[in-house]
């Protein structure tokens, strides 16, 4: 027997691209639930899915055949098989060491597999390294939503070991549930309808809304068409408007000349600005390129914490008393001009202080602060080195055009089902 896995190129509009050119707006009246690593996120969202009755809709960067992997595939096969809907979208890089197998007992219970970009290895490396698909986001029947920075594998929780990563998500009741479903239903390249208030707007909506109620949500995105900038634009109008604090926990800091002068002139005009880096990171280019960086941050007075503890993967921020975001991007170039991300972005300050309290205790407890006068002898050096860095990851993007593997594509493949 033959199973297809279908392939999406979600860079490509879809058959309704109204649908798929979206500014979607305020949404008031939600509720928000932060969720801490793998402990919380995993029970909640598999609940979640056990309860669902029509749809549920994934998407993923990675998922991994370990523990985790294993029961979220129990979970969709058995969802699909009474009945649901489910269509699960994977990215070809982060997912390109699933089995055939695993795959093809997924689409034989009826689960529709997309494969965001796969490529074939090459002398044994995998060649589809960029405009990577690095979104996480999971919708149950229109009604509850997860969006975060939380992949489906075992080094989410704290028993993987010295190695289990440090991230956040969320969990989203409301009117903005619509919105996300909207969204993830138009990516997977399927039919949406679209409704008035999701009709292609002439005029993008404001990244801080007009009125301070709480339960605001919005959810923002990036693509290679229209919405290249939407995220990196959404974090520089919150620090401009900051006017008390910022706290930035992000995996892979690497931003441009505009986010990293709105951080420097935050903390210029007397906002306490706190960073929170990786201090133990899974790729060390990140700490390194992040580091060149910090002589600059800390002569306007930004306080820079390393996280010590374990790998930091989280990618969220906050400013003042009610604006928050949570999601998948981080501050480098990869996510800022290559990858496809989403993030929400809240005002409410029950989940504001909810999320400034786990970052305090983060850096009081299990961060190292880098001094504000660092060693003198090495500052011409570190001023050259970064410098060099600096520009050659901020046209990186640009450069990463010319490689064959950058161009996603849509191209169906079977995978042969394995034998019960």
């Amino acid at each position: 027997m033959n199973v297809a896995v279908e392939h999406i190129a979600t860079d490509q509009p879809p058959d309704d691209a109204k649908a798929r050119d979206l500014d979607y707006g305020w949404q008031p009246g939600n509720r928000i639930e932060l969720l801490e690593n793998g402990e919380a996120y995993f029970p909640a969202v598999f609940e979640a899915m056990r309860q669902a009755q029509r749809e549920i809709l994934l998407e993923t960067f990675i998922l991994f055949e370990d523990k985790v992997g294993h029961e979220l595939q129990g979970i969709l096969i058995e969802a699909a098989q009474r009945g649901v809907k489910v269509i699960v979208s994977l990215d070809g890089f982060g997912c390109g060491e699933l089995s055939p197998a695993f795959l093809s007992e997924l689409a034989e219970a009826g689960v529709a597999v997309q494969m965001f970009d796969p490529a074939a290895k090459l002398v044994g490396i995998r060649t589809n390294w960029f405009r990577r698909l690095h979104r996480k986001i999971v919708v149950v029947d229109a009604a509850v939503a997860f969006i975060g920075g939380i992949n489906f594998s075992a080094d989410h929780l704290s028993d993987f070991g010295p190695e289990a990563k440090q991230d956040y998500a969320v969990q989203v009741s409301g009117p903005a549930v619509a919105d996300l479903h909207h969204f993830a239903l138009a990516q997977s390249g399927r039919q949406v309808r679209t409704r008035r208030g999701w009709r292609r707007r002439q005029q993008r909506p404001s990244l801080w809304p007009t009125h301070t109620d709480d339960g605001l949500v919005r959810l923002i995105y990036r693509d290679n068409l229209q919405h290249r900038d939407d995220i990196e634009e959404a974090y520089i109008h919150a620090l401009s408007k900051a006017q008390k604090r910022v706290v930035i926990a992000n995996a892979y800091f690497f931003p441009g000349y505009r986010l990293l002068r709105e951080i420097r002139n935050a903390a210029r005009r007397g906002v306490q600005v706190q960073l929170i880096m990786q201090g133990q990171p899974d790729v060390l280019l990140a700490k390194l390129a992040a580091r060149m960086l910090y002589d600059y941050l800390l002569k306007d007075g930004v306080v820079i914490h390393e996280y010590c503890q374990r790998p930091l993967h989280g990618k969220v921020a906050l400013v003042d008393d009610d604006w928050s975001t949570v999601g998948s991007s981080n501050l480098d170039p990869l996510s800022l001009s290559l990858n496809l991300e989403a993030n929400v972005l809240i005002r409410d300050r029950a989940f504001n202080h909810q999320l400034y309290e786990s970052l305090e205790t983060l850096a009081r407890n299990h961060c190292q602060t880098m001094p504000e006068k660092r060693k003198p002898r090495l500052w011409l050096w570190r001023l050259t080195v970064g410098f060099l860095v600096f520009h050659v990851m901020r046209h990186f993007p640009a450069l990463t055009g010319w490689l064959p593997a950058h161009k996603p594509r849509l191209k169906p493949f079977e995978s042969q089902a394995h034998d019960h």
